[in-house]
C-alpha cells in the first residue's frame, strides 16, 4: 500500500448499520475536511486524468461532482455534471437504467459533450455500476469517447467491475482504494 493510499483509508470512517442495520456505510466526509487527504486524492485522480488523455470531467450525482470539479481545475479540463432527471434546466439527454427495486434516470445537457471528447467519469464509490453503466451508454450517445472511470473506492464483493467491463471496451477502470 502506498502512502497515499493508506492516508485516503486512514481518513474514511465506517459507519455501522447505516442507512440500514447489517450495511457497512463509507463515510469519506473526514477526508474532506482534511486538506493533506483531499488534496492527495484529487492530485491522484488528475493524474488518471492526464494518463487516460481525458478532455473533460464528468461527475456523478453527487458526490461525484464534489470529487470531480476540483480534479477538471487541477487537471486543466472542463468539468460536466451528471444529474438525476428533472435536475439540469433546458434539453437534455437521458439515460434510464434499473436499480435493485425499480428504476432511475440521469441525465446531461448534451451540448457540453462533442465528437472530440475524451470523457474520464469521476465518482466516489464503484458499487454494483449501474449509475457508472448509465453514465457510460449516455457519454456515448452524446457522441463523445469514454476515456476511462476512476473512483475513490471500488467494494470488489459488489461486482461493479464484472458489470462495467463490457461497457467500457477497454477503457481503463481505476480505483484507489479495493474495499
Amino acid at each position: 500500500m502506498t502512502g497515499v493510499e493508506e492516508l485516503l483509508l486512514s481518513r474514511i470512517r465506517d459507519v455501522a448499520d447505516y442507512p440500514e442495520p447489517g450495511v457497512m456505510f463509507k463515510d469519506i466526509t473526514p477526508l474532506l475536511a482534511d486538506p493533506a487527504a483531499f488534496t492527495a486524492l484529487t492530485d491522484a485522480l488528475a493524474e488518471i486524468a492526464g494518463r487516460t488523455g481525458a478532455t473533460k470531467i464528468v461527475g456523478l450525482e453527487a458526490r461525484g461532482f464534489i470529487l470531480g470539479a476540483p480534479v477538471a481545475v487541477r487537471a486543466g479540463l472542463g468539468f460536466i455534471p451528471v444529474r438525476k432527471a428533472g435536475k439540469l434546466p433546458g434539453a437534455t439527454l437521458g439515460q434510464t437504467y434499473d436499480l435493485e427495486y425499480g428504476s432511475a434516470e440521469i441525465e446531461v445537457h448534451a451540448e457540453d459533450l462533442s465528437a472530440g471528447d475524451r470523457i474520464l467519469i469521476v465518482d466516489d464509490v464503484l458499487a454494483t455500476g449501474g449509475t457508472a453503466e448509465a453514465s457510460i451508454q449516455l457519454i456515448r450517445r452524446a457522441g463523445a469517447e469514454v476515456a476511462g472511470l476512476a473512483v475513490l473506492m471500488e467494494l470488489g464483493f459488489l461486482a461493479g467491475r464484472t458489470r462495467l467491463e463490457p461497457a467500457l471496451a477497454g477503457a481503463p477502470l481505476e480505483a484507489l482504494l479495493q474495499v
